[in-house]
């Protein structure tokens, strides 16, 4: 693999780790015009068909494996836009971006559960310090929890849950075409909730419109396939640190676009969830690494 096609990969993931990270603030904003649901709605539908081309002459080997785990991490995934936006009804795009990304501290305990398999000493002291900055990005002075943070905090199960069924089901089979299903299925499930728990929005601002066609076009369908590309031509373990961004560009765009004030007990509290995903992520390889080099 050339050094070019190295930091080809490298890049296409910063990428999507900046779009992702903008996406919160414009979420915030075309939430105050269109309920959750048919935010949801449009978003996964749209991305679906948007992949649709590139899995025609894939049809053929569409089969129940391939339709039960689109399924299956499109239930998941749904789940978990369903706490992260209505959360963000009720908290800043900065808070949602860092509570949110604590769903990497959570997927090794629940492999734990899945498969027996004890989280490691970097796992556990991941967690300690994510509920240490957890707590000091949600809890406020009369030591409760927002609901907006608490929404949040629970998205991050379902995106673990995502993880784990994306890695059984991924093996020895097309990621598009499984993508494609699984924005399918959650784009139908969230249409079919959307008609029965909230009203049609009435009024949609032009602006809100064109909002909508970032997070379906860029945020979800393109933000993937840079994923995809990426992590073809990286190292998990330098794509883990670089995807982490995600949660740094979702705070600073916060306080760039939203006017979200930062806090020293807030930075602090994005501080510790952002240096426990990394060391859940990477296990801190990359500093063992350099000092191993150091020592010779």
């Amino acid at each position: 693999m050339s050094s070019k096609t190295r930091n080809l990969g490298r890049a296409a993931l910063f990428l999507a780790s900046l779009l992702w990270g903008l996406s919160f603030v414009a979420m915030k904003n075309v939430l105050a015009s269109i309920p959750p649901l048919y935010i949801l709605t449009f978003r996964f539908c749209g991305a679906a068909l948007i992949l649709l081309p590139a899995c025609i002459r894939k049809i053929r080997v569409i089969d129940r494996s391939y339709i039960r785990g689109g399924v299956l991490m499109g239930l998941a995934l749904l789940a978990a836009y369903i706490f992260q936006t209505y959360g963000l009804r009720y908290t800043t795009p900065g808070k949602n971006a860092f509570l949110t990304s604590a769903y990497c501290v959570i997927v090794p305990f629940l492999y734990w559960l899945v498969i027996k398999k004890k989280p490691d000493k970097y796992n556990a002291s991941a967690a300690i310090i994510c509920v240490a900055g957890i707590g000091l990005i949600t809890v406020d002075g009369n030591l409760s929890v927002g609901l907006g943070d608490a929404l949040t905090i629970a998205c991050g199960f379902f995106f673990a849950l995502h993880i784990i069924l994306t890695a059984r089901y991924i093996e020895g089979r097309d990621p598009v075409t499984l993508a494609m299903l699984q924005f399918a299925a959650a784009g139908i499930t969230a249409l079919a909730a959307a008609l029965i728990f909230e009203q049609l929005p009435q009024r949609v601002p032009a602006a809100d419109i064109w909002t909508m066609t970032f997070l379906t076009v860029i945020s979800t369908a393109t933000c993937l396939l840079l994923q995809v590309f990426g992590q073809k031509y990286t190292p998990p373990s330098q794509a883990a640190v670089i995807m982490t961004f995600e949660s740094v560009f979702g705070a600073l765009s916060s306080v760039i676009l939203y006017r979200e004030i930062m806090t020293f007990r807030l930075i602090a509290g994005f501080a510790l969830t952002f240096a426990a995903v990394i060391i859940s992520e990477t296990k801190l390889s990359f500093l063992r690494k350099r000092l191993g080099n150091t020592a010779q």
